[in-house]
């Protein structure tokens, strides 16, 4: 059958979405047991090319769906993909913290990373369906989304920079309170067996704050696509790609952190113009699919472009 067929299947097609479940099970499959099976420091060329491939994929998706939907699906999931990736860079700052506070070998953050893709991927199904099913049934959770965001941009603007310590995180108190733990790294091993009782080793903490974040992110990130589209396959595939190229993100940006400070400012942006967008919809007002990626873009280029500009300016005075 020719792909061309499939542009008779609706999204909501079961059988479309379990296609693409098993296409990113293949992947994640492929990824952590094939071409990730030992344990190493990823260097950055490793980085970037990975973040190429996962790019390359997201871009070859986008072209199917743009060529089988038409162009206004096509760009609906570009500009979800571009959102959801730009808010994604937020989460790398936490993985810079959260791995830095907790001392954790280079060589094992990949793993932690890994798996705490696929929780991210599940949790993030989970969001995307209670998304869905509020923006279908109730017309007015879109404004209210929209002005979620914009509360999420004051607080980001407002934010000092400086990264929570994890030890404050309540799941992570939980954990150490009730849940006996190794005090050293055991590899890659979450849980080991000691005297003849399981216990978690700091990686397994590690990767709950990991996870945590995550959700707290999904807040902020969920709603914002929904500016974009409401079609619910849209919603998960373009968060789909934007979470499978986080890991190699975090390898590429890790040692380049602060050079890339005005990039929160950029952030504030896309999240005001995207929760203006929301609340506009409440007075029937649509900005156009392509002037809405086309804007994101140019935020983000120009939040890049700018941190490395003005940041050495700025270390010179």
């Amino acid at each position: 059958m020719h792909l061309t067929a499939l542009a008779l299947i609706d999204t909501s097609s079961p059988w479309l979405w379990a296609l693409f479940a098993l296409g990113v099970l293949v992947m994640v499959v492929l990824d952590l047991f094939v071409f990730h099976r030992k344990a190493h420091a990823v260097s950055m060329t490793e980085a970037a090319v990975w973040s190429v491939v996962w790019a390359g994929l997201a871009a070859a998706f986008g072209a199917w769906v743009w060529s089988e939907q038409g162009s206004e699906i096509g760009l609906q999931f570009f500009a979800g993909w571009a959102i959801e990736k730009a808010l994604a860079v937020d989460n790398i700052f936490v993985f810079v913290a959260v791995f830095g506070a907790f001392a954790v070998p280079k060589e094992l953050r990949h793993r932690v990373l890994v798996w705490g893709v696929i929780g991210a991927l599940v949790l993030r199904g989970i969001f995307v369906g209670l998304g869905s099913a509020l923006v279908s049934n109730f017309a007015w959770s879109l404004p209210v989304f929209g002005a979620l965001l914009v509360i999420t941009a004051i607080k980001l603007l407002r934010a000092s920079g400086e990264a929570e310590s994890p030890e404050n995180n309540a799941l992570f108190r939980f954990t150490r309170r009730f849940i006996p733990a190794t005090s050293d790294y055991r590899g890659e091993k979450f849980f080991v067996k000691d005297n003849g009782r399981w216990l978690a080793t700091p990686l397994f903490l590690v990767l709950l704050c990991i996870e945590t974040a995550d959700v707290i992110f999904a807040v902020d990130s969920i709603p914002a696509i929904f500016a974009v589209t409401q079609d619910p396959f849209i919603v998960w595939t373009s968060n789909v790609f934007a979470i499978l190229g986080l890991r190699s993100l975090y390898f590429l940006l890790e040692g380049a952190a602060d050079r890339f400070a005005l990039l929160k400012y950029a952030l504030v942006l896309v999240l005001l113009f995207v929760g203006a967008k929301l609340i506009l919809m409440a007075w029937d007002v649509h900005i156009p699919i392509g002037i809405s990626l086309g804007v994101v873009v140019a935020i983000l280029v120009g939040g890049v472009v700018l941190s490395l500009v003005v940041r050495p300016k700025v270390k010179q005075a």
